[in-house]
């Protein structure tokens, strides 16, 4: 049975949107098309291509490094004990850093995964409403300055969303043609989209969602297709899901309780870092699109026409809402997870300006928002939009540039060795790690070594000089942690001054004895930043 659409207005024979199940666009993409979506594309990676060396590397880009450049040995072993999550990309970096290894190129990775995600927007918004939907998506897509930010970052966010909006578009496939390849690539894109982050399972989670306000398919045992594909990924994931209930929210044991600002923040944030205004504009199209939503709000089961919205509100806002409402027990919101829900916010957002129907309205309403939404990508590339960045590289090359010989060197957290170590690896001889320390060669436990402060006192009387790098080492009173507390009290017993230098995010305290002579007098020749 061929599905039939109802024509983008939302207009036509009732009859026709009552037998709609699913859409399926009829021919090829056209030679201008085509050109608008490589401009896109282009446009895009200009985008994120610009200044991507500018920035140091922040905690978590160092910790990324690190761990891709383990040995399998103790790269397995971190993955099942700590770091699990983003996994998919930790592996993917492995293989990338054996090209390069400069700030741009590992940030290039990531960049890449970005520039794939237009053209896959772009077919989102064909297949569920037409060209200029999946065009406008697209373009929306490529200045949004909260996916310029992701895009530059080395983690996984931008290959997250990448992942996510394949599985919402093969999950979309398998309701209009259940092929075995379309289920196939479902199952994939989906299991690789939670090891990329394990927050994407909400995605797979809201799919089951919207499934339950489709009308029957005709289509004979689509449903039971699709019922057996998620079996699969739970499947799949279980390994995932083993480690979530092992390690229990430790990992997130940072994150506060948010509040309704926090929700306001994010939201300012997501729709592209250009302000009220441009959330207004946003809001306001979102609500234009859903508008067939309000007529059926009554129906718990609605044809194709009317579903296409519901799936997409369920993409954007269930992900949050379930999140939101856990963060009441134990909090677990952390913004940037749930970037993977900005494809369904683009999309409604086109949808929502195709609706003025005359081009004379589409063209200045369009051009309004990607104004507003270029002015936030140019303040993200003056001041990060929700990364508090601490600076690695002008701190590690302070340190590096002021270290004597025979200095020690120890870290407040023992992951803060991690990017010293990326800038360190750079420049040359530098101080000896007392903590964490296992050897020449970084392994798991020098990112969970637990601290022996008996070993420690005996060492740093060997050493005239120590260096101690705190970073995150406050509590949430604003107050300094107990690790910060007892590592003061032990240097302070062994030092008789103490000499503080601050950077962003970072604090580095210099502790001496008297007779180390007069700091800064034998500092070795100042490096190049």
């Amino acid at each position: 049975m061929k599905i039939v659409d109802v024509p983008a207005d939302g207009a036509g024979d009732q009859k026709t949107a009552e037998s709609s199940v699913s859409h399926s666009p009829q021919g090829t993409i056209s030679p201008l098309e085509l050109s608008l979506l490589v401009f896109i594309a282009g446009v895009a990676a200009v985008l994120r291509f610009h200044s991507l060396a500018a920035k140091s590397f922040w905690f978590d880009e160092g910790v990324s490094v690190a761990i891709a450049r383990l040995d399998w040995y103790n790269f397995g072993r971190i993955l099942w004990r700590r770091e699990a999550n983003m996994s998919l990309y930790y592996l993917l970096l492995h293989y990338w850093l054996h090209f390069g290894g400069s700030e741009f190129f590992i940030r290039a990775l990531s960049v890449l995964f970005a520039i794939a995600s237009v053209p896959v927007i772009y077919l989102l918004g064909r297949r569920h409403f037409d060209s200029r939907v999946g065009l406008i998506a697209a373009a929306l897509l490529a200045v949004n300055a909260y996916d310029v930010q992701y895009s530059q970052d080395a983690r996984s966010y931008s290959l997250m969303v990448l992942l996510c909006s394949l599985s919402s578009l093969y999950f979309l496939k398998c309701l209009s043609e259940s092929s075995r390849r379309n289920r196939a690539a479902y199952v994939v894109t989906s299991v690789l989209a939670v090891y990329a982050q394990f927050f994407s399972l909400l995605l797979v989670v809201a799919h089951w969602a919207s499934l339950r306000f489709l009308v029957e398919q005709p289509v004979p045992h689509t449903r039971a297709k699709i019922r057996n594909d998620w079996r699969w990924i739970a499947l799949l994931v279980s390994p995932a899901v083993v480690f979530i209930v092992t390690t229990g929210t430790g990992p997130l044991r940072w994150v506060q309780r948010p509040g309704l600002k926090d929700v306001w923040v994010f939201a300012l944030h997501l729709t592209g870092n250009g302000g009220p205004l441009l959330l207004l504009a946003c809001a306001t199209a979102c609500l234009a699109a859903l508008l067939p939503v309000w007529r059926t709000a009554r129906m718990r089961r609605v044809p194709w026409e009317f579903w296409r919205y519901r799936f997409l509100a369920c993409w954007l806002l269930f992900p949050l809402l379930l999140t939101l409402g856990l963060s009441l027990v134990k909090p677990l919101f952390v913004p940037r997870y749930f970037i993977f829900c900005l494809p369904a916010l683009l999309l409604l957002v086109a949808r929502g300006v195709t609706r003025l129907r005359s081009t004379a309205l589409i063209v200045p309403a369009l051009l309004f928002v990607l104004i507003l939404s270029l002015r936030g990508t140019v303040g993200y590339y003056k001041l990060d939009i929700d990364i508090q960045r601490d600076d690695w590289r002008e701190a590690t090359y302070y340190l590096l540039n002021h270290a004597r010989p025979g200095d020690a060197l120890l870290f407040h957290v023992p992951m803060g060795r991690m990017p010293y170590e990326f800038y360190h690896s750079a420049v040359g001889p530098a101080p000896v790690v007392l903590y964490p320390r296992h050897g020449d060669r970084l392994t798991l436990l020098d990112f969970v070594e637990k601290p022996n402060d008996v070993e420690l006192e005996r060492l740093l009387p060997q050493h005239p000089r120590a260096w101690l790098v705190l970073t995150y080492a406050e509590t949430q009173s604003g107050l300094p942690d107990a690790r910060t507390i007892e590592l003061s009290k032990l240097l302070g017993n062994t030092y008789s001054t103490v000499e503080q230098h601050e950077f962003p995010g970072i604090e580095i305290l210099l502790y001496s004895s008297k007779n180390a002579g007069v700091y800064g007098l034998l500092s070795p020749k100042r490096l190049a930043y």
